[in-house]
Order: structure tokens, then C-alpha cells, then sequence
């Protein structure tokens, strides 16, 4: 009886997803593994007719996936939702599912590609998946996040945040610093891009410094 519950459930998530929540026709076998792979899962390690006892999961050591998603969500109105496209492809990313993620993302795109912040996570998801690299795939994606909202600062501190993860943080402080100097008075945005600005010139500093004249060179 149980088996039958929990089959049945993975059932209506997946009509639900298909069809309520329209999943792009590119997403649904990715989807439909997705809801394979946890059943597979489940059929290896639950144990069903046991009691339950409360048991904290594995936090992923890095928290990467989590950071970036939070990171990016600062960057926009936190009072409005991305995209329910957006929301789901955050869920892998949390969980450390880069390629998961960055796959749905692509079908999403398909679906609107005007979506900035969906560019923008599609970008992170790549640079994750590479552990840490800017790819020529993450590389298109935050110009395509540019080229779809040329104001907004996303693809730009992205950008940076991949400068300093390959060790060149000179070029990272360049590009941050034109965001700044280019922002609008009112852009909501502005303060925290200059708190990152502000953390990041504090961290060169106790490194020994950026030449002024000379940002784009490493610390001396």
C-alpha cells in the first residue's frame, strides 16, 4: 500500500508540474528522472514499515549552490518570485544538482529568452558544475543576461565573482568598480554593489594592496 501511495504521488507531482505549472516539453523527461532517480532512491534505502526518527541531512560542505542562489535573489526585488522556472532550477542548485539545474534552466530559456535572472542562474549553475570555472557556456549565458537587461548588474558581479574564484581579483575590482561608477542614483541594487565593492578592496588590502593606478594588476 504504500508503494502504491508513493508511486501515485510521483504521479500527480509530475501532471502537476507538465500541465498546472506548464514545464516546458524540453524539461519534462528530465523532470520524469528526476522523480525516477528519487523513487530508485527510496526503493534502496527507505524502510517504509519503520518508525520515524528525526535524523539531520548531509549539509553540503560547500554551501556553494545555496550562496549563489541568495546572492542572486539580492540583485532583484526580493519581494517579487523569479520565475516558477527559476524557483524549481534553484531547488537542484541548492542541493548541489548543477547539471540538473542547469539543464531545466535551458528549457526555460527556450520558453522566454528574455528572462534575466533565468541567464543569470543558468550562468551560476555552469560555473558550479565546472567547480568554479567560467566556462565559454557560463560566459555566454551572463552575456545573454546582459543583452537582455543591459542596466542591471547581474552578469557583470557574476563576472567578478568568477574573477576571484580563477585568482585574478584586480580584474574582478575593475569590473565592480565600473558597475558602481555607472549605477543610477536610485538603483536599488547600488548599496549592496557598493558593500561588495567596499569588502573586496578591504580583502586586497590585508592581501597588500591594489595599485590604484595599475587595478587590473594582482595584489602587491
Amino acid at each position: 500500500m504504500t508503494w502504491l501511495l508513493i508511486i501515485g504521488l510521483a504521479g500527480v507531482t509530475f501532471l502537476a508540474a507538465a500541465f498546472a505549472l506548464k514545464l516546458p516539453r524540453a524539461g519534462w523527461a528530465l523532470f520524469g528522472a528526476a522523480l525516477m532517480l528519487g523513487l530508485a532512491g527510496y526503493a534502496l534505502q527507505a524502510s517504509p514499515n519503520l518508525a520515524g526518527a528525526p535524523k539531520s541531512a548531509a549539509a553540503d560542505a560547500s554551501g556553494a549552490g545555496a550562496a549563489m542562489v541568495e546572492e542572486r535573489r539580492a540583485l532583484f526585488n526580493t519581494s517579487l518570485l523569479p520565475s516558477r522556472f527559476v524557483v524549481t532550477a534553484d531547488g537542484f542548485s541548492r542541493r548541489g544538482q548543477y547539471a540538473e539545474a542547469a539543464q531545466f534552466l535551458r528549457g526555460a530559456l527556450d520558453d522566454n529568452p528574455q528572462d534575466t535572472e533565468a541567464w543569470l542562474a543558468l550562468g551560476n549553475a555552469l560555473v558550479e558544475h565546472a567547480d568554479g570555472q567560467l566556462t565559454p557556456a557560463a560566459m555566454y549565458a551572463y552575456r545573454q543576461a546582459e543583452l537582455s537587461d543591459p542596466a542591471h548588474p547581474g552578469a557583470g558581479y557574476f563576472l567578478g565573482v568568477g574573477l576571484l574564484r580563477s585568482g585574478r581579483p584586480g580584474e574582478a575590482r575593475q569590473l565592480w568598480q565600473e558597475i558602481v561608477a555607472n549605477a543610477p542614483e536610485a538603483a536599488p541594487w547600488k548599496p549592496l554593489m557598493e558593500q561588495r565593492l567596499a569588502r573586496l578592496d578591504d580583502m586586497l588590502s590585508r592581501m597588500g594592496g591594489v595599485d590604484p593606478a595599475n587595478p587590473v594588476g594582482m595584489p602587491r
